[in-house]
């Protein structure tokens, strides 16, 4: 952690998903980093996938809890919904009305079911102040750009066009470095997913190398 803090000034948690993790050893991370490393922690499948976000109460206030071990350091928490979940407003509202009761903090979804790029899902995660993750490859019309709440992007970039394994090209980092640069959000992060052949890492220092130290 200390090694890759140095070349990168942030990081995603996908582990979180399967497992909980000790608010202790949340802490352990944060304090082996420097001040203004930044860590995006992703929501448990417990919530997203097997309760389907209806009545997340206990496993949403242990994995808040939990993840306070990074205290200023946490970052945006990211909720993954499988491919089947479609959007329902009112399963999707009671869901964020109990976060953001909880997490004044970041959040950001990723639906991979095309119900939600529609304005009915683009307006509810507005209002909640959740942004919609831009992920490639895309999903549906729509998905590969940042959508939901507008002062945060999230870029997720698992691999294209072999899911996971594929290495991004030089001109595809160009023009995402582009993208970032043009970017009018208030913060803007890019997590890749392509680790399967260890290209996230290299992908993720050439984009570094293109933008340049962040504030």
């Amino acid at each position: 952690m200390e090694r890759y803090s140095r070349q990168l000034n942030a990081v995603e948690i996908n582990s979180s998903f399967y497992r909980p993790h000790a608010f202790a050893t949340y802490k352990k991370w944060a304090d082996a980093t420097p001040p203004d490393f930044r860590f995006a922690v992703k929501v448990p499948r417990t919530i997203t996938h097997e309760l389907k976000l209806r009545r997340p109460r206990m496993e949403l206030e242990r994995f808040l809890a939990e993840t306070g071990g990074l205290g200023f350091k946490r970052g945006p928490l990211l909720v993954q919904l499988p491919p089947s979940h479609a959007f329902d407003r009112r399963v999707v509202a009671r869901f964020f009305e109990h976060f953001r009761s909880r997490h004044e903090g970041a959040i950001v979804c990723e639906p991979r079911h095309a119900t939600w790029f529609a304005a009915p899902a683009e307006r509810l995660l507005e209002a909640y102040q959740v942004a919609r993750v831009a992920a490639d490859p895309s999903v549906a019309p729509g998905a590969s750009q940042p959508g939901g709440w507008k002062d945060l992007q999230y870029f997720r970039l698992h691999g294209s066009p072999r899911m996971y394994w594929s290495r991004y090209s030089m001109d595809a980092i160009r023009v995402l470095a582009g993208t970032l640069h043009a970017s009018t959000a208030v913060d803007a992060w890019c997590v890749f997913d392509n680790t399967a052949m260890g290209s996230a890492l290299d992908n993720a220092c050439e984009l570094m190398a293109h933008i340049g130290p962040l504030p």
